[in-house]
């Protein structure tokens, strides 16, 4: 028998879970109104004691258990949030909670685990996968007699994540559309149920990662469904079946479902930390991703728009990958590659078709006598159309053009693979070269450098710091080297010879030709 929605209400508004959760900010992130000409509000659950809602749902459970069930202990399967609040709850309860994680969890959170649970969270690992971790906890339930507190598929756990309802309507009684993450449900069916029995004129909007829509596939299907894989990069959300009753909740109390891709939410955690200096785990941005995309495609302006930043367990080496791709996903940065033909000066005039353009990457690698590849970025300031007209003007000059900036692998990869060896023998020279970094610099820096010696490998990355950083190739004749290092003490630069650099020997240099 499923619960009914008066049901949901009333445990949400007697809910005790703020014996260990806060009553979480909600704080209006006003860059972004100011860009999207709207009023964004987001709701800060990185505020809670494990950086995360999970802990509202668990403890929920817990607290809906027997003197009974609490003796026998408890038992959870999860890689993440989860187990951080069930792990929290044991130890405020006093309660035995047996966590089961894959092992391949990355140390910081099992640590996090036993830390948060101190002597009552026992940590087990088992499989290399969630669903192979659950299992093991639901054999463990059973051979145990522990009771199982599922990650959302619970009614408790739902009513536990719908106090985050109960506070976005006294926090902001006026809001138009609210955004909610989606990953097995239990945080959107929770605050959807409460919001829409009080509010029903309150449009709710479901947020997914397009590589784990699972919510979207159950509503095509009418019934929840396994997708066949999922993207780990959200992995807060990366759950291949929406559980039950968060399904039954979605379906009628959901209004609309959007996915937003990878690229999308790098942004979205980006514009998080423009306003509040939080940096948001991928799942817990989603939300603000959502916003973005939504605003996009049905412009609006004045309205009250409210998200909820559900996690910021996020991995410190995970921001690397971040910065990467925010840009692209705020249609700040586009990315492709060109074929130039291989002769003196030619580099410098594909520079100087960019115009004005602020480069921020340049991978060129010489490939044969003919023609060298590139892997160029720019920035945009005036979005898509911006890099469309300079595609235009590309071709109209004789250039082959490839647009790369929605092709994943060319981002996840072959960016940083531009190149190899070279050919053909070169008495290549390899040097590093810092400048001050301003617009237009790394096209002074070309004119400053001349054209007298063949360019042979470029590389340039522009991350907005106050020197730029390139690593040039020159192919220099056995008798100008003299004339060559003249030239470059005239430059005024700060530069370092690399060609004995073992990386550059051992990946790139054309030594192994000879072998």
């Amino acid at each position: 028998m499923t619960l009914a929605a008066n049901e949901y209400l009333k445990r949400i508004l007697l809910s005790p879970v703020y014996d260990v959760a806060v009553n979480s900010e909600l704080t209006k992130l006003n860059s972004l109104s100011a860009s999207l000409g709207n009023n964004i509000y987001l709701k800060r659950e990185d505020q809670q004691p494990v950086k995360s809602f999970k802990l509202r749902g668990a403890y929920n459970k817990l607290c809906s258990l027997s003197e009974e069930q609490l003796q026998a202990g408890v038992v959870a399967a999860s890689a993440g949030n989860h187990a951080q609040g069930v792990a929290y709850s044991a130890k405020i309860k006093k309660v035995q909670a047996t966590i089961v994680m894959p092992e391949t969890t990355p140390d910081i959170k099992v640590e996090a685990v036993r830390r948060f649970g101190g002597e009552y969270a026992h940590v087990v690992l088992y499989g290399t996968s969630f669903d192979q971790a659950k299992d093991e906890a639901v054999r463990l339930s059973q051979v145990n007699g522990y009771t199982l507190v599922p990650p959302f598929d619970d009614e408790d756990v739902i009513a536990g994540q719908g106090t985050i309802g109960r506070e976005l309507l006294e926090q902001l009684p006026d809001m138009d559309v609210l955004f909610v993450a989606v990953g097995g449900g239990g945080l959107a069916a929770g605050i959807s149920v409460f919001l829409k029995q009080l509010k029903p004129e309150l449009k709710i909007v479901a947020v997914e990662s397009d590589e784990s829509a699972c919510l979207q596939a159950a509503l095509l299907a009418g019934e929840p469904v396994a997708l066949p894989s999922v993207g780990i990069f959200a992995d807060g959300v990366a759950v291949k079946t929406i559980g039950q009753e968060p399904f039954r909740l979605c379906q009628q109390y959901i209004d609309e479902v959007i996915t937003v891709n990878t690229d999308e939410i790098c942004a979205a955690i980006k514009d998080i930390f423009d306003d509040t200096r939080v940096i948001a785990e991928p799942a817990g941005a989603l939300s603000i991703a959502g916003i973005r995309k939504y605003l996009a495609e049905n412009p609006m302006s004045g309205m009250t728009l409210g998200g909820i930043l559900c996690g910021a367990n996020i991995n410190f080496h995970t921001l690397r990958y971040v910065s990467e791709r925010c840009e692209l996903g705020e249609q700040k940065e586009a990315v492709f590659a060109v074929k130039i033909p291989e002769r003196t000066g030619a580099f410098k005039q594909f520079c100087e078709l960019l115009g004005g353009r602020t480069i921020t990457e340049f991978n060129y690698r010489y490939a044969n006598s003919g023609e060298a590849h590139i892997f160029v970025g720019i920035k945009l300031r005036f979005g898509k159309e911006e890099f469309l007209q300079l595609e235009r003007e590309l071709t109209q000059a004789g250039y082959e053009c490839f647009d790369l900036s929605e092709n994943e692998m060319a981002k996840l990869h072959v960016r940083y693979m531009v190149g190899g060896r070279p050919p053909s023998l070169l008495n290549e020279h390899i040097f590093s070269f810092e400048f001050p970094e301003y617009p237009g610099a790394l096209m002074n820096f070309l004119n400053t450098l001349g054209e007298s010696w063949n360019i042979t490998l470029f590389h340039y990355r522009n991350h907005g710091a106050a020197e730029g950083l390139v690593l040039a190739g020159f192919d220099l004749p056995e008798n100008g080297r003299d004339d060559f290092d003249q030239h470059l003490e005239k430059l005024g630069y700060v530069y370092a010879e690399q060609t004995d650099n073992p990386a550059y020997q051992f990946f790139l240099s054309d030594v192994g030709l000879e072998r």
